[in-house]
């Protein structure tokens, strides 16, 4: 799965979620734009959210912190041109169907909350646009995965759309306990749905999101602020902080190197010792020529190239043709009767 110039089958994707954090203030956004950029990750995203459009009016207080931290279109469109700058990729989820038309022409793929897998309008919507999907899975059930995946893929068979889709695995605490992370439902994921699996982080530090990756996530998604102290607003304490941000990067590199190949082989810096580890079988004792050889005669020991283990009828109960020292390899030139079996 390709989304923009980051290949899924390649590298992980690193995206630096800065949600809310931003609280409304552009230039604050602008900096976080910089600071994820500078700390290596590939993409940064935002939320677009109209605040009458997803919480009730009966829901005052909440109404109000979003209308509060509401950005506009048209700052949104600027920090898109912010992010270009930096060279990270731009996101951003979408809380309503008209943000979807909005963004089109500004994310190289939609992001949907977990919140909204049962929101089928919004998944339908995203789903002409011909974007790949990212659809995160906190509260869901195996079988609301399932019918969003299908709604999107519904939509894209229609239309003659070939496109992917990417699930991340998510729990919905804020934060989340790292007893609480089941970084084992990724690998499940991915052999339920057979699509890219990555991780939507909530816990507080960076230990879970490395060790998702070696759990197999091809995309991690983690919370990210200036500093933990900005506000009370809860997504700081479970964000990381630019050093945090940048470690996490390092870090994920790096278990990018050390899980390599995904097939176990004889790799190639083995070879030259291979055969060092390796038995053969040998002389136990001294055996004078024409000794009839018995399993009292016989040892195994390093290093390989002689007759290997398992192939011990080739010598026992045969005779040798020369006389033999203690720990010498027996070779089938040594068994009466190799010239034969040639």
């Amino acid at each position: 799965m390709k989304i923009d110039r980051c290949d899924l089958n390649a590298r992980v994707m690193i995206v630096a979620e800065i949600g809310n954090n931003h609280e409304g203030d552009v230039r604050r956004a602008e900096e976080m734009i910089q600071a994820a950029a500078e700390a290596g990750v590939d993409a940064v995203k935002f939320q677009v959210i109209q605040p009458h459009r997803l919480v009730s009016p009966f829901d005052a207080p909440r109404v109000q912190q979003l209308a509060r931290f509401q950005l506009s279109y048209d700052e949104f469109r600027a920090l898109s041109e912010v992010a270009a700058k930096y060279g990270v990729l731009f996101l951003a989820t979408p809380f309503d169907t008209d943000a979807v038309g909005f963004l089109k022409s500004l994310v190289p793929a939609f992001k949907v909350a977990s919140g909204d897998i049962t929101f089928f309008p919004l998944l339908e919507e995203i789903a002409r646009t011909g974007k790949p999907v990212i659809l995160s899975t906190g509260w869901a059930t195996l079988q609301e995965i399932r019918r969003a995946k299908n709604a999107v893929e519904r939509i894209w068979a229609r239309l003659r759309i070939h496109q992917d889709i990417a699930i991340l695995h998510c729990v919905g605490a804020y934060p989340t306990p790292v007893g609480n992370a089941h970084l084992s439902a990724i690998p499940h994921l991915r052999e339920t749905f057979r699509c890219p699996v990555g991780y939507s982080d909530h816990t507080q530090g960076i230990d879970a999101a490395v060790a998702a990756v070696a759990a197999g996530a091809r995309i991690i998604e983690k919370h990210f602020t200036l500093d933990h102290r900005l506000s009370t607003f809860r997504d700081h304490r479970l964000s990381a902080t630019p050093l945090k941000m940048a470690k996490l990067v390092k870090k994920i590199r790096a278990v990018e190197v050390m899980l390599g190949c995904p097939r176990k082989a004889v790799y190639d810096i083995e070879q030259s010792s291979r055969l060092s580890v390796r038995r053969s079988i040998v002389a136990r004792r001294d055996l004078p020529c024409g000794t009839l050889i018995g399993e009292e005669d016989i040892d195994w020991v390093r290093p390989g190239g002689g007759i290997p283990p398992g192939n011990e009828h080739l010598v026992l109960r045969k005779r040798v043709t020369r006389d033999m020292v203690r720990g010498e390899q027996i070779s089938p030139a040594d068994i009466e009767g190799a010239g034969r079996r040639r």
